[in-house]
């Protein structure tokens, strides 16, 4: 999982790095060609496209200095934390559900059936930390939902496997 990040930051740096470098000022230059800048919708759009993709750069160039930083030995094996499947059951509706901790700006919200959440969510927070067996509660708009931890599977645990 952790890979996977680093490799999805990666490939998203050098694909803004690219449209940074050689694609914005390409287009920048095409918008000077068509004459007075004041009323040139095309170089403002372009100039306010550099500044997004510099924003998000810097953004993403912070969150893989912290990704590299993460010591997967400092990572407790049998507690839950960053990387961790943890499957639990609802007291009141007996159902089952199983969800995967990540950093918020990583969750694949192309697929939101995946079952991942932030780890910065009210649920993230009340499972950190948390053991097998260990109970959970949190208070939702609707009422109180109670959890139990059945399993869980830690990032180092994953990593040990493979």
């Amino acid at each position: 999982m952790l890979d996977d990040l680093k490799n999805k930051l990666g490939e998203e740096i050098e694909r803004l790095t690219h449209e940074l470098q050689v694609i914005i000022p390409e287009a920048i230059k095409k918008a000077v060609e068509h004459g007075d800048l004041r009323e040139n919708s095309e170089y403002k759009s372009a100039l306010e496209r550099q500044q997004f993709i510099s924003a998000r750069l810097n953004h993403l160039t912070q969150r893989a200095g912290e990704l590299s930083k993460i010591d997967l030995s400092q990572i407790p094996a049998d507690r839950v934390g960053f990387g961790s499947r943890v499957r639990v059951v609802d007291m009141r509706t007996k159902e089952e559900e199983t969800y995967t901790l990540a950093f918020g700006d990583f969750i694949d919200k192309d697929n939101l059936d995946s079952g991942q959440i932030s780890m910065a969510s009210a649920l993230g927070q009340q499972l950190m930390g948390k053991q097998k067996g260990d109970k959970v509660s949190i208070q939702l708009p609707r009422g109180e939902r109670k959890l139990h931890i059945k399993e869980v599977v830690t990032l180092a645990q994953m990593v040990e496997k493979s």
